[in-house]
Order: structure tokens, then sequence, then C-alpha cells
């Protein structure tokens, strides 16, 4: 979208003119900024093409506003534009604010619901997230975790079909390592680091959700995959939901393979060894 004709729709929407429109980092779906209004408020817009489905992301933040999660207030929701209120930050995950992001966490993993999955399929990275409901957490991520996201990184020609291979030999072998939690937990689904305001020691917002209920370990799984999450995040999630045996010696590594595959989708490259050192460790 052009300059003059994204600040007329931010305009148009947040009620007031644009005064400033500054570039920010990230945004795999679009482009992002934060915009200085008239009115004196402070937004900021991801702008897409058709097809982005920003609205999706916007039904997400608003579901997890829901749970009292902090997360930036949606504005406006589109397909192509989503509006949000700009949230201050300051700093990094702290070790107070690994605790505080434990506790958030924590509460918005006592979300349940009776099966896996979300009524309707989400987003993570831009990428389609599938989300039918199923009774079974194995199958699930089995069917709509592993093996999708392997098809599809297949399909774009950065993951060799011998690897799928044993990632179907890995999926068929999964009751050995992982049970059934005990309700399925709403989750963040992509809690990393890039994903997580913080504000003066604590946790401001969680922003680029891909949500679903899921086993909320595999959320903690992927807290550990780019040292998101250390110590001070564990200890204090473990006083509130305790972890069942066998989280980090097998299951962290286990569902680490889904965001995994997700990077060799997007990226491909070193992902794809970190992928086969994973499959060489569980005998696939």
């Amino acid at each position: 979208m052009a300059r003059a004709a994204l600040e007329s729709r931010i305009a148009e929407v947040a009620g007031a003119r644009v005064i400033r429109l500054s570039p920010l980092s990230g945004g795999c779906v679009g482009d992002v900024f934060r915009v200085d209004l008239a009115s004196g408020v402070r937004v900021v817009v991801k702008a897409g093409s058709g097809g982005s489905r920003l609205d999706l992301e916007g039904d997400m933040l608003r579901a997890l506003e829901r749970t009292g999660l902090p997360v930036p207030k949606v504005v406006f929701a589109a397909d192509d534009l989503l509006v949000m209120d700009y949230v201050e930050t300051s700093g990094g995950l702290t070790e107070s604010a690994e605790a505080h992001a434990a506790e958030l966490l924590a509460r918005l993993h006592g979300n349940t619901a009776p099966t896996f999955g979300y009524d309707g399929d989400t987003l993570i990275d831009g990428l389609l997230q599938p989300n039918g409901r199923e009774a079974n957490w194995r199958a699930f991520f089995r069917d709509r975790r592993l093996l999708y996201m392997a098809t599809e990184a297949h399909r774009a020609g950065r993951l060799p079909a011998r690897i799928v291979g044993r990632i179907e030999k890995l999926a068929s072998r999964l009751g050995q390592w992982i049970a059934d939690p005990s309700r399925p937990a709403l989750i963040h689904g992509d809690a990393w680091g890039g994903n997580i305001l913080c504000r003066r020691g604590r946790v401001a917002a969680f922003i680029d959700p891909a949500i679903y209920y899921a086993d909320p370990e595999i959320e903690l799984a992927f807290g550990t995959l780019f040292g998101t999450f250390g110590p001070a995040f564990f200890r204090r999630y473990g006083e509130l939901r305790p972890l069942r045996p066998g989280f980090f010696e097998a299951r962290r590594d286990l569902y680490n393979l889904y965001p995994l595959l997700v990077h060799v989708r997007l990226f491909g490259g070193s992902y794809v060894g970190d992928v086969e050192r994973t499959l060489t460790r569980f005998g696939a």
C-alpha cells in the first residue's frame, strides 16, 4: 500500500490525522509502523496485502485480552490492516520479567476446553495452523502439527522427502514419550523473546499470538528453544503449575520439533540439521 493511501486509511479508522509514520522492526506478514496521530494518541499499525489475514491476528489478540493476558488493545482489524494501541517498553526479559511471564502464562494455561485445537484455524508467522478439534493430544500433535508442517516444508522445497519419512516414523511412536495432559490449555503459541514486550522488569504485553488449546508444555518447550526463558521462569512457573516428570529429559525436544519445522518451512538452512539431530536422538 502506498504511503499516502496508508496514512489516509489509518486516519479513517483511527479518527485522527496521521502526524508521523515510523517503521518498526518485525512483521512476517506485513510492514509494521509506529504512528503518531493528531489526537495525541500513538498506535502501532501492521499493513499487509489482500490475504494477509491480519483480522485473524486481531481476533487472537482479543481472545487473549479476554483471559486477562496483557496484549495490545485492538483498535481496528481487517484482512490487510491491523491497528493496535502502542505499548511503551523499557528493557528486556530480566529475571523479574521472566518470573512475571511465568505467572501470566500459568494463569493463561488455566483456561481450558473440552478438546484440543480451536474453533477455527490460526496463523503462526503467517503460516496456516490447522486446528480441527481433537480429543486426543497425541493425535492432534502428530497430524496437525508435526506431519502437517513437515509436509508444508517439503512442498516448499525446504525439507527432503527422506526427512519427512523419518518424521513419520517418529510420529508413529509418540506414545512412548507423550501422554494426554489433564486438560487442554489455551496457549499463546509463539511466546519467544521478540514477542514479549517488557517495561521496568515486568511484562508489558505479549504480541503476535498463534493460539490454540494444547498441552501447555509445548509453550514451555518453545520458551527454551531460543533461550527466551531460563531458571527464573521455570522456578516460578513450577511453583504455580508443577511440571510432570520427563519434560526436560524428552518432551521438551519432541515438542520443539514443531517450531523447528515452522522455521524450516520459512527459512530452510540450518534448521533442517536441527530437525535431523532431534530425530536421531529419538531413534527415527
